[in-house]
């Protein structure tokens, strides 16, 4: 098994993200560790992934140079005159990007999730970015994640401007920058969108890697087009390999084809010598166009489920497929996805959008190459019908299927957003998520508590808004002396009612008309306190250990809403 891990790329100083730490062991972690909802991503459709990781970098004395002589372009068994080759010049790359790419200097600061009332050491980092149309500035979101403050500056100034956030996707790492000054658009160009590379085509990747302040182009060719692990965003979607060399730093630098963008620089190979990642034109489309739509980050859509190939000839004929049948066995369907109210366990998929699935998953991809039919269902718009061709019980049936972006029951990031938290009487409760997971380290899959670590990986949602609610920690005292072994369970009922979510449990207990306050934990394990003495001994807490409040400001206006819908339905 190869160690190599990914790298995505912007400048870092002395922080790495949760999800980039998990990522860069020796040996990668399932599949499903990094899948944050239950689609074909998640299943042996998909070969084990090596580890990425994105790169935010501090400057060193080496000069990044071009690595690699131009090459003819040659895609066999394809005519000519139907491809266009488009020639990459270095010096004409630069010349297009002087006025069109600029270095990001971005201050942040990550929530401990830990203590979650309270962030951690704020750190800078650097990356790069180019300007598209409207005035609009498109770079990496691990570029700008959890930020505090944004700076971009264009070539050949010395001053830098702030820019805000417009819009972040942190699925596919894309982050749109606005900047108000008027004096920063001046000699400022916009770079245009182009196509899909074809294998064996030139492009120059642009930005402001380590080793210099200045502008820096390397230049290599295509080397695979397929669905990739998205470190940042722990998804699948297509990316393209190249054999540029991207550094850290480059991250949200242009990879120019011709006079076009042909993408995103965005991560590399970790142990391998110059394997780097950009982000295709139809993914960046896809963001762009669903912010221009709807004013805000929509996502990817999923069919929500898990499938099978069906490359053994008896499982095949097991299911009634016919020999000139191909499809994938439905293993699992997400309950909160609209394929849940027409599909089954055990159906064969056979073509997605009338495009015909083969046995392991796949559909035809240009010029005799092939993609993961996962690509066709996550370019599609939120509430995008989807006509799917299913064989059950030997009979052919078809269903149009409405698709949305699905949420994990266990998110698998949380980033620009701060922890919700509840606590009462010493007891921290927190929703699980992966990025509390990875406080336990590196190794975490390893070394955090092992049933919840499975839970986050494995299950799904029953209902909307569900969440598995745990006891994280408990801030010792009188009134819980002897429950301090009890953390790290899941809640799973308050006073005999099952918790939903963190609200709920909130509400449940606040709203307690009972003399004691019963939690029912994991292991049968069993918490008692006197409600009042509870109550009182929740503000000497939160004195002593210097918390604000006792719970999150996300969970504040949640039962605050809640309570303003009570009071209008009596009135």
């Amino acid at each position: 098994m190869l160690s190599h891990s990914f790298r995505s790329v912007r400048k870092l100083s002395s922080f790495r993200s949760p999800l980039l730490r998990s990522l860069q062991q020796s040996h990668p972690l399932p599949r499903k560790t990094l899948t944050p909802s239950l689609s074909l991503l998640s299943n042996p459709l998909f070969p084990p992934p090596s580890t990425f990781s994105h790169f935010s970098a501090s400057v060193s004395n080496f000069t990044i140079t071009s690595k690699c002589s131009p090459i003819p372009v040659v895609v066999e068994e394809e005519d000519e005159s139907n491809i266009g080759y488009r020639n990459t010049d270095a010096y004409a790359a630069i010349e297009l990007a002087l006025d069109s790419v600029v270095k990001i200097f971005t201050v942040s600061s990550s929530p401990n999730y830990f203590l979650p009332w309270q962030n951690k050491s704020q750190r800078e980092t650097m990356g790069s970015g180019f300007v598209i149309t409207r005035r609009r500035i498109l770079t990496n979101a691990h570029v700008v994640a959890d930020h505090t403050f944004v700076l971009v500056r264009k070539h050949g100034s010395p001053t830098k401007y702030r820019a805000e956030i417009q819009a972040i996707g942190h699925e596919c790492d894309l982050a749109l920058l606005t900047v108000e000054s008027e004096e920063f658009w001046e000699g400022m160009r916009f770079l245009e969108l182009g196509d899909i590379p074809f294998l064996q085509e030139a492009v120059a990747v642009v930005g402001y890697p380590q080793g210099g302040d200045n502008i820096s182009v390397t230049k290599g060719v295509v080397s695979r087009v397929e669905p990739t692990q998205y470190v940042h965003g722990a998804t699948q979607l297509m990316a393209i390999q190249i054999d540029a060399a991207i550094n850290p730093g480059n991250s949200g630098g242009p990879a120019i084809m011709g006079d076009k963008v042909a993408g995103v620089a965005f991560q590399n190979l970790a142990g391998a010598e110059n394997i780097g990642y950009i982000i295709p034109v139809p993914v960046i489309n896809h963001f762009i166009s669903g912010v221009e739509e709807s004013g805000k980050y929509v996502g990817f859509c999923s069919l929500g489920l898990s499938c099978q190939p069906t490359e053994n000839v008896q499982l095949r004929e097991h299911f009634h497929m016919r020999p000139e049948m191909t499809g994938v066995l439905v293993s699992k369907i997400n309950p909160l996805s609209e394929a849940n109210k027409v599909l089954r366990k055990d159906d064969i998929v056979l073509a997605f959008d009338g495009v015909p699935i083969a046995n392991d998953g796949t559909v035809p991809f240009r010029n005799r190459e092939r993609i993961t039919f996962d690509h066709l269902v996550s370019m599609k718009k939120p509430d995008e019908i989807a006509e799917v061709r299913v064989l059950r019980d030997g009979v052919e049936h078809e269903f149009r299927i409405s698709l949305r972006p699905l949420p994990p029951l266990v998110p698998v990031h949380q980033f620009d957003k701060l922890p919700s938290y509840f606590i009462f009487a010493g007891l921290v409760f927190v929703p699980l998520t992966q990025p509390y997971l990875h406080e336990y380290g590196e190794d975490w899959y390893n070394t955090s508590p092992r049933r919840l670590c499975e839970r986050a990986l494995r299950e799904l949602p029953g209902k909307a808004n569900e969440q598995l609610v745990i006891l994280s920690q408990v801030l010792i005292d009188d009134i819980n002396a002897g429950y301090e072994r009890l953390a790290e369970l899941q809640v799973k009922k308050v006073n005999g009612v099952e918790v939903e979510n963190l609200k709920h449990l909130c509400g449940l207990v606040e709203d307690c008309q009972e003399e004691c306050l019963r939690f029912d934990l994991d292991d049968e394990r069993v918490i008692v306190l006197n409600f009042n003495l509870a109550k009182v001994a929740t503000s000497r807490i939160l004195k002593r250990h210097r918390i604000p409040s006792a719970m999150s400001t996300d969970v504040i206006e949640q039962r605050k809403t809640g309570s303003e819908i009570e009071i209008a339905g009596v009135s």
